[in-house]
């Protein structure tokens, strides 16, 4: 169950010749795969194309009419290895997963297809998550496309020039041998325009007539001597291929005036940045028509020396701007220049910040700082280099408190680290091995917990090497998602543990889904699901491969069972990794389904009940332990108003979900018994309607009788 449904969006996809479509980027991406023929198409979710997968998923029928096949791939090595279906095949493939944490994964699988090339057109759609909202590491794809040496291409984030790189990228692959590579930031995922569509095209030869028509070339396939001689035919035959298609094909456009005195060469996917910067500064109007010459460069590599030094001819100054470090972009560009003598000046790095994302701000300063050495009368004197005043922001990290990520209202892994820092005040630290996915909100407060993240499905990985020899000594903790364990865990680290013997503790958070990209399902996803097989139980995965120490909590909620069975799996003796498989659903999936159907449940006349949790304020002493163990947004502070109480009680809002996780954390640890559980009823029985009007006379009549044996002092 992804978080969003397509349903209605993907009708879009069956629109024909000339005309209109209008919707979102990876919605026009699905468009333009369908119209250039496309064979077989997979993929792994993550941002920011994790939308992308959800669009296909649900246009999976009229994929199906058209002959296409359609997977979610286990990883992103996976999809990568699918494109193997077009090496000896004329076939049309493409695949698209997030970088570069995804490049990573699929960097074997890149190496291998890039050596050998592909005869059907292969495309890469990368999701570039790269700037200060980024969940991962700050890299860059360029370093992968130049390793390999794939061709990627960076379109305008507009539409129409997305879809167009589609095409283009089809073509160049197969123009040139070679897997290209599209890349597509967040901006360029989720802007909205409109394009004029082309009728969807069947594909040349499908995967099934590939099936019955099996090839094989010899010179394709990546083993000696035949590697060797793949180097020197991406260097003397698939780069020149790629640069003629490039230069013949206008795949990077020019704009604005080719003899002025500097230039600005820019990435394709930058350009509605600068030209927001350029008209700032009074030097191109609102449609982004301009006099400063642009080269705009949609495809990044390979970077074509002709254009380059063309466009560099007659110019005192060049600007290269280029998102990241290294700068691969300018450190090429000014090598061409030294390299065939010419005296124009190169700028880069040096006016922009070495890494970080190219915002607005950014580019406005860089680009003011050039002109300014370059060509200060270029801008307009009467206003300097500004034509907006600049706004004096005040510093908010002095004025408002921190709010680091956390888990949603009601997550059943909030539970899980609320025992585990139960049990470490009962037995002291302990080394925790932390995983990418949802849990990694447990390294913030108010849990702190982890110490090491090393990738997606490898926490008890990275535990590996703290192997106690004293059976009675400390154990290692670590955590993996239901995600992280099919993606690449289970090998790499149930597997692991188990060939090393490795006595650590590993914790599997298991809430039915991919929920961090979006509730995709997965293998032991138990939703039924048409077009997969789900249902796949964890725990026999982890048995087959050889775990003998093996603990099954259906519900994570119940803190003190959780809390007991890490305590008996650090205390075990049995040898081997001891492993406990925590299960409950995530609470925002379970909303998205719930939800509508109570709405619908309540309409229609039904009795619908629902928990609610409060918390009694007369027994309530205000200490917030509770809170320090559980961290639910839902739970908060309320001043009672009392002026005989110095601090304000606990309270929970109108946001909890009904989940207990207060009341159970507050039980285990022993806190207070100030937490209640309540029923609310909608569409009550008539014989519930007849309890409840008893019930409230008899309290209203006890009220009053206590309030008139109140002492009243006049």
């Amino acid at each position: 169950m992804a978080e969003r449904s397509f349903a209605r969006e993907v009708e879009k996809l069956r629109l024909g010749e000339g005309e209109t479509f209008s919707g979102e980027g990876i919605l026009a991406i699905t468009k333009a795969l369908l119209e250039n023929g496309v064979g077989y198409v997979g993929g792994y979710q993550g941002s920011p194309i994790s939308h992308l997968m959800d669009v296909l998923a649900d246009a999976q029928s009229i994929l199906g009419e058209l002959g296409v096949h359609f997977e979610a791939s286990a990883s992103e090595a996976t999809a990568t290895a699918m494109l193997a279906a077009s090496v000896h095949y004329p076939i049309r493939g493409a695949v698209t997963y997030k970088s570069v944490v995804g490049t990573n994964v699929a960097s074997d699988a890149l190496s291998n297809l890039a050596s050998g090339g592909v005869t059907g057109g292969s495309l890469i759609i990368v999701g570039e998550d790269y700037g200060e909202g980024s969940s991962i590491m700050q890299e860059r794809t360029y370093a992968f496309a130049m390793k390999s040496q794939v061709w990627m291409l960076d379109p305008r984030p507009n539409l129409p020039s997305i879809v167009q790189s589609v095409g283009q990228g089809f073509e160049l692959s197969e123009a040139s041998n070679t897997p290209v590579m599209l890349q597509v930031r967040i901006r360029s995922c989720h802007v909205h325009g409109h394009f004029t569509a082309s009728n969807n095209k069947r594909p040349n030869m499908s995967v099934s007539e590939a099936l019955e028509n099996p090839k094989r070339d010899l010179n394709r396939i990546v083993l000696p001597p035949a590697t060797y001689l793949h180097e020197d035919e991406k260097l003397t035959k698939r780069w020149p291929a790629a640069e003629k298609y490039i230069l013949e094909n206008n795949l990077n456009e020019e704009f604005g005036d080719p003899a002025g005195k500097v230039g600005l060469i820019i990435q394709g996917g930058n350009y509605n940045t600068v030209i927001r910067a350029l008209n700032r500064l009074e030097l191109a109007n609102i449609y982004g028509d301009t006099d400063v010459h642009i080269l705009c460069l949609n495809a990044v590599y390979p970077l074509c020396e002709s254009q380059i030094l063309s466009f560099s001819e007659g110019k005192d100054a060049i600007f290269v701007i280029e998102e990241g470090q290294p700068n691969f972009m300018e450190q090429s560009i000014g090598h061409m220049l030294y390299k065939n003598g010419s005296k124009t000046k190169l700028e880069g790095k040096g006016m922009l910040p070495l890494g970080g994302e190219l915002t607005g701000q950014v580019v406005l300063d860089g680009l003011a700082s050039f002109f300014k050495a370059h060509v200060p009368g270029l801008l307009p004197a009467s206003k300097g280099a500004h034509n907006e005043p600049e706004l004096k922001m005040p510093d908010l990290s002095k004025i408002l408190p921190p709010r680091p990520p956390g888990f949603c209202t009601g997550c059943p892994e909030r539970p899980i680290f609320a025992a585990t820092k139960l049990v470490e005040q009962e037995l002291g630290k302990h080394h925790i091995a932390s995983d990418i996915g949802c849990h990694l909100f447990s390294i913030m407060p108010p849990f702190d917990l982890g110490a090491t993240t090393m990738g997606y499905g490898l926490g008890p990985a990275s535990a590996s090497a703290f192997h106690n020899e004293n059976k009675d000594g400390r154990k290692s903790i670590s955590f993996v998602g239901d995600g992280g364990f099919w993606h690449n865990g289970v090998a790499s680290s149930i597997g692991n543990a188990v060939f090393n013997k490795n006595d650590g503790v590993i914790v599997i958070v298991d809430n039915y889904y991919s929920a961090a990209t979006g509730g995709q399902d997965i293998l032991s996803s138990r939703a039924n699901n048409k077009t997969k097989q789900t249902q796949n139980s964890i725990t026999k995965a982890v048995q087959g491969m050889g775990v003998k120490w093996v603990r099954q909590l259906d519900r994570t909620y119940d803190v003190t069972k959780m809390r007991d069975t890490l305590k008996e799996a650090l205390s075990s003796q049995e040898e081997g990794p001891k492993v406990i498989v925590a299960s409950s659903e995530c609470m925002l999936n379970k909303q998205r389904r719930v939800k509508p159907q109570l709405a619908k449940d309540v309409k229609e006349g039904r009795r619908v009940e629902r928990p609610r949790f409060g918390v009694d304020e007369d027994v309530c002493t205000g200490d917030h332990a509770c809170m320090r163990l559980s961290g639910c947004p839902s739970l908060s502070v309320k001043d009672t108003g009392d002026p005989l109480r110095d601090d304000p009680v606990a309270a929970i809002d109108q946001t909890c979900v009904g989940c207990g996780n207060c009341g159970e954390v507050a039980d285990a640890a022993v806190l207070c018994p100030s937490f209640y559980e309540a029923r609310v009823v909608s569409n009550p029985t008539g014989a519930e309607r007849r309890r409840a009007n008893r019930a409230n006379k008899i309290m209203s009549w006890l009220q009053k009788r206590r309030y008139a044996q109140q002492v009243v002092l006049s």
